[in-house]
């Protein structure tokens, strides 16, 4: 039986989502952040040794890292689901996405959030002028124009087909799910480019991605 390590509001939804996609049995063991660091529980750890999530066991197989998790249900699973044939053009488009949305997107999308907290607590009072200085310029310089410079790049890709890969959903749009969700929320994506949004509204309408929200609880991406 496969079993999720399912960390509240995080990735691991899209593995919910995927082996709801497939059709798959499966677990969910939940986890809380600290509602301070907003970090994931030490006891992930004993699951893996970096101890975040997503995680899954399957039998003596442990598996971390979205992209690898897909890979590995669609391998083990997916029975030619989910995924182009091996050759195609959209076979070569389905491996580029499903390793951008962890390689480029969300590297941005984490350093907007933590640049973002900068000058929170506990940063100490008399430092939060200087922590805003140094946040506001990294945004301004850095990471809002490449924000806007992959929202774009995202926005022409998806004119040239329904799906990321091509005219048929695969796995690669899971993958895509999260950066576009947590762009929605924080990153500036909004109704200036429709074909993302209208992607958002197309896999918040999908059955089995409703399921995977009833299975994995609150989660506060799909918005």
């Amino acid at each position: 039986m496969i079993t999720v390590h399912h960390l509240n509001n995080s990735r691991s939804q899209r593995v919910l989502w995927l082996l709801e996609e497939l059709g798959l049995e499966y677990e969910v063991k939940r986890y809380q952040r600290n509602p301070k660091t907003m970090l994931a529980p030490a006891s992930l750890r004993a699951i893996h040794p970096l101890g975040k999530s997503p995680v899954i066991t399957d039998g003596d197989s442990t598996v971390a890292e979205s992209g690898a998790i897909v890979e590995y249900l669609i391998q083990q699973y997916g029975d030619g689901r989910l995924i182009p044939a091996v050759g195609t053009k959209e076979r070569q488009r389905y491996t580029y996405w499903l390793h951008y949305a962890e390689g480029s997107a969300m590297p941005l999308l984490v350093m907007k959030l933590i640049f973002g907290r900068l000058a929170m607590p506990p940063m100490p009072a008399l430092l939060r002028p200087f922590a805003r200085l140094i946040s506001g310029g990294v945004q301004k310089s850095y990471i809002d124009p490449q924000l806007v410079t992959h929202l774009r790049f995202m926005e022409e890709e998806l004119a040239k087909s329904t799906w990321f890969a091509g005219d048929d959903f695969t796995a690669a749009d899971i993958q895509m799910s999260f950066p576009l969700e947590a762009a929605s929320m924080r990153a500036g994506l909004d109704s200036s480019q429709p074909l993302l949004m209208a992607f958002l509204k197309r896999i918040h309408a999908r059955p089995a991605y409703l399921r995977a929200l009833e299975r994995g609880g609150k989660y506060d991406f799909a918005q």
